[in-house]
């Protein structure tokens, strides 16, 4: 089995969260070893909340979970790519498909891109 390095981050390893299908890059987040563990036991994205410090399933709430298709590892074991089929259609907790849905001009402005497919109130009541 591989040994992914918690240690060089202090615990914590960045996930890259990529749609299997459409190849749109999702999210940024980050595992912790029991969350590794808990994504390879259900097959679906669990991650480790550093604002709460805990582990959260991705989805739990809204529904919208992430279902694990393939797991890439980088070349020093201190990165994983997580490719999932996004249920529900929005990986963002703001109610858009990705998180990368602010484009960024050459002059700093910020521009939104694509739609929201879900109200966060509605969903999380905030």
């Amino acid at each position: 089995m591989i040994e992914l390095d918690f240690d060089k981050g202090g615990g914590l390893l960045p996930a890259i969260v990529q749609d299997w299908r459409s190849g749109k890059i999702l999210m940024l987040a980050y595992i912790s070893r029991a969350s590794w563990e808990e994504t390879l036991k259900t097959g679906e994205a669990h991650y480790f909340s550093r604002s709460r410090k805990e582990i959260w399933h991705k989805g739990g709430t809204s529904g919208n979970v992430q279902k694990i298709k393939e797991i890439y590892s980088d070349c020093d074991n201190d990165t994983v790519l997580f490719m999932v089929e996004q249920v529900g259609g929005a990986a963002c907790h703001t109610g858009y498909e990705t998180c990368f849905h602010k484009k960024v001009d050459r002059n700093g402005n910020e521009i939104i891109v694509g739609e929201k497919i879900f109200d966060p109130e509605k969903v999380y009541g905030k």
